[in-house]
């Protein structure tokens, strides 16, 4: 197929690698050039492991432009992967995600297009989508664009720093359409790693156990809300073994143990049970305060999404009272920091929980 994808973010670029290793003729269109030439020359504008690597072996049917002309006319599937980040009030800021809607309208081919939000957006979104495409192609045809296009929800859940080994091999794959010829093409599309069909690169082998993907079709609010709810509970997971980790530290007992011990039933699962800093990034700071927005709009609390948020920025200055209780003071003290990102395998600082331990031990006078 003949795939563009607007936006080369972590989540763009990685998906667009990914389809164009397993076949599809991909673009990739963003509005910055610097960023365009350095893809062009066959480096990755970020760091994920082993995406320069990807790039190499599907250069063939990979190709980068800011030109929306350029790029979508012959496209039979559009995915937008622009950032929303938080803005006032914790809702997501949409004015990528509107720009970039109204580009595709605008240039909309002959031939029936899928639009894809690929971005995490607010529940309802794709219908609003929907219109912003059908007003920009009418401003800019003067007609209707009758049936040319349908809006789909397909979110991400790749992790930082296993991006293509979530893109090649998920746990699941979500498409939200009321429109059958959308989501026929979505699963032609999704085949190969459904059915785990394709040859799987040396640096990324196929999981010995993994034999086929879920596919999950659905309504596009349901898809919409999958992606919220499910970064929501592993945000929720880390800020609780973090609180079990408090007390844990009081009463005498080994939180790695009793991590273990809770995670071994099935029912909970060992992953997202790692005390520590708490979580950063830039997903689940958002899309928790997002979660809890959407919420206020029709009236309803989120006191469980709240108490997780503010957990979480509790364990960062915890760091700094321990610290301060084992050396009394902090002014004057030389205090290192091992890593940054929020994360390990990505150089992505995004609310890095280590930023801000290094303001509040500045503002302690710390060195």
């Amino acid at each position: 197929m003949n795939v563009t994808i607007i936006g080369t973010g972590y989540v763009g670029l990685t998906t667009g690698v990914a389809l164009a290793y397993l076949g599809n003729r991909v673009t990739c269109l963003d509005v910055d050039e610097s960023k365009l030439e350095t893809l062009r020359g066959g480096r990755a504008p970020l760091y994920e492991p082993f995406l320069e690597e990807m790039m190499a072996l599907a250069r063939e049917n990979l190709a980068y432009t800011s030109s929306y002309p350029e790029s979508l006319p012959g496209a039979d599937i559009v995915f937008i992967a622009v950032g929303t980040p938080s803005a006032a009030g914790g809702a997501p800021d949409l004015q990528y995600l509107r720009a970039a809607a109204e580009g595709v309208g605008r240039h909309l081919g002959d031939s029936f297009t899928v639009v894809i939000n690929k971005s995490t957006v607010p529940i309802g979104s794709s219908n609003w989508v929907e219109t912003l495409v059908a007003d920009a192609f009418v401003a800019a045809h003067q007609e209707k664009p009758n049936g040319r296009y349908a809006v789909a929800s397909n979110p991400e859940f790749l992790r930082e720093g296993s991006g293509l080994h979530d893109t090649l091999y998920p746990d699941r794959i979500v498409i939200g359409s009321d429109n059958p010829r959308a989501r026929e093409m979505l699963h032609a599309l999704y085949k190969p790693i459904v059915e785990q069909t394709f040859a799987a690169p040396k640096f990324l082998p196929r999981p010995e156990e993994l034999a086929a993907v879920p596919l999950i079709t659905a309504e596009l609010a349901s898809a919409e809300l999958i992606k919220y709810a499910a970064n929501a509970f592993l945000a929720l997971k880390i800020s609780y073994i973090n609180e079990i980790a408090q007390l844990a530290e009081k009463v005498g007992a080994d939180i790695a143990q009793v991590a273990k011990g809770i995670g071994l039933d099935s029912r909970i699962g060992t992953r997202f049970l790692q005390a520590g800093i708490g979580w950063g990034g830039s997903c689940f700071a958002k899309d928790t305060a997002a979660l809890i927005a959407t919420a206020h709009e029709y009236a309803l609390s989120m006191p469980i999404v709240q108490a997780a948020r503010q957990m979480n920025s509790m364990q960062r200055g915890r760091v700094v009272e321990k610290l301060l209780a084992e050396l009394k003071i902090l002014k004057g003290r030389t205090i290192g920091l091992l890593g940054l990102a929020f994360k390990a395998h990505t150089d992505d600082l995004r609310d890095a929980p280590s930023l801000d331990i290094a303001r509040q031990l500045l503002e302690r006078g710390a060195k």
